[in-house]
């Protein structure tokens, strides 16, 4: 499975913009990858790591903005498809459970 968090977070504010750097480098310290901006995606074995992993988003994220969580399987997250812009070698998009970087 994997978890997708979709956020929009002020950053006109001193406060905002610490707010926004501490939650991104959250997200990428505990295995978050970047999608495109303010989207980030994480593998999950099972639902019980989902549950987990959607715990600890909610306790790390900033008291102001919008935060959102999608949990999608594997499946359907292989069948996104990437439409505009060039197409880029460093991409993920696999349904495998093993990805080797």
């Amino acid at each position: 499975m994997r978890v997708l968090v979709f956020f929009d977070l002020p950053t006109e504010s001193l406060d905002d913009k610490r707010n926004y750097r501490k939650f991104r480098k959250f997200l990428i310290k505990n295995g978050f990858m970047m999608i495109q901006e303010s989207v980030y995606a994480k593998l999950a074995l099972n639902s019980t790591q989902v549950t987990q992993i959607v715990n600890e988003v909610k306790e790390s994220r900033p008291k102001f903005g919008s935060v959102q969580i999608l949990t999608v399987t594997e499946k359907q997250f292989a069948k996104m498809e990437f439409i505009s812009g060039k197409v880029s070698g460093d991409v993920v998009n696999t349904d495998e459970r093993l990805l080797i970087l």
